[in-house]
């Protein structure tokens, strides 16, 4: 069960989200077009779960290793190099996203003190800005995993994980 979570999470999280943004995107275009008439909640709808696509996508491709980067060093290193270049920057990114994840702490617990709520949704923004640090802590489960799928390949002699491939 929990293989079947850790494989799908995101791809799930991700559909909801897209889901919700397309069909509140759609709602709202057919009822500004066809009967002259939109309301402030769908915007908010739709900029949220944009929000969390981002965050939640963001967590997805650290696991797939699948974020833009500049991979021409990669070419010219044997097996061990890559994988020490890829231990290093599972580590500097893990640094960031913990620094990230201790400062958004900070917006949500105001949000939370002060009671401020969404304009149109009048719910708590401490929803809202909950995306940053579950996006982070996401990011930093992710990063864990590939750090030590990286140590295991190292010490067992095979080649690292090096993505899924977009372009050749």
């Amino acid at each position: 069960m929990l293989g079947v979570i850790d494989r799908n999470l995101e791809r799930w999280a991700l559909l909801v989200f897209y889901t919700m943004l397309v069909g509140t995107m759609a709602i709202e275009v057919m009822r500004r077009e066809v009967f002259a008439y939109s309301s402030i909640w769908g915007e908010e709808v739709v900029r949220y779960a944009f929000i969390y696509l981002v965050w939640i996508g963001a967590a997805a491709a650290v696991r797939d290793r699948a974020h833009i980067r500049i991979d021409v060093l990669f070419h010219y290193l044997p097996p061990r190099g890559k994988a020490a270049l890829y231990i290093f920057g599972d580590l500097v990114m893990a640094a960031v996203a913990c620094l990230a994840l201790w400062w958004s702490f900070d917006t949500v617990e105001v949000s939370w003190r002060f009671g401020s709520v969404t304009d149109g949704l009048r719910v708590s923004k401490v929803w809202a800005l909950a995306a940053v640090p579950i996006g982070f802590t996401l990011i930093l489960v992710r990063l864990i995993q590939s750090f030590l799928r990286d140590v295991r390949d190292l010490r067992r002699g095979r080649d690292v994980f090096e993505g899924n491939v977009l372009y050749e």
